[in-house]
């Protein structure tokens, strides 16, 4: 067992020297091995096989943007899992209770932006307004009328 600070944080320390090394020597293999061809299409700016037009200062929706910090939500909450799971077997019942109610908390976010739309930024608000309705509804509906009339 190491006894001092630096016997513990040596090992961390090679690590680091060594990730550091190795991508020092991929890039600087990469300058020297590699080929240096300069031309007007290599220079033009890559957009997955399709020929770059317009502006490439173009507003997005704010839908994108909202996916992006939906995703980082989510992403930080799932987060909050690996803690619980080093200490599941120390913490127990209780443990899983937590678990279990923070876990549903999560999916009933998640449901509730999935109805309001939020993950769906390819539909405009004019498409919402005309969207047929569900199974659910009509069944509902018909219910509701089927109820009334009694």
């Amino acid at each position: 067992m190491p006894e001092s600070l630096a016997q513990q944080y040596f090992p961390v320390l090679v690590q680091i020297f060594l990730a550091v090394l190795v991508a020092g020597g991929m890039v600087a293999a990469g300058l020297l091995i590699g080929q240096k061809v300069k031309n007007r299409v290599k220079e033009m700016p890559y957009e997955c096989g399709i020929i770059p037009t317009g502006n490439a200062r173009e507003r997005f929706s704010v839908k994108f943007y909202l996916v992006g910090m939906l995703f980082i939500l989510f992403d930080i909450e799932a987060v909050f899992l690996f803690p619980w799971a080093v200490v599941f077997r120390e913490l127990k019942l209780f443990a899983w209770f937590e678990m279990v109610s923070f876990i549903a908390f999560v999916f009933a976010g998640f449901f509730y932006i999935w109805k309001k739309g939020a993950l769906d930024w390819t539909q405009t608000e004019t498409s919402k307004a005309h969207k047929p309705p569900t199974a659910l509804e009509l069944m509902l509906k018909n219910d509701l009328e089927v109820a009334g009339r009694r």
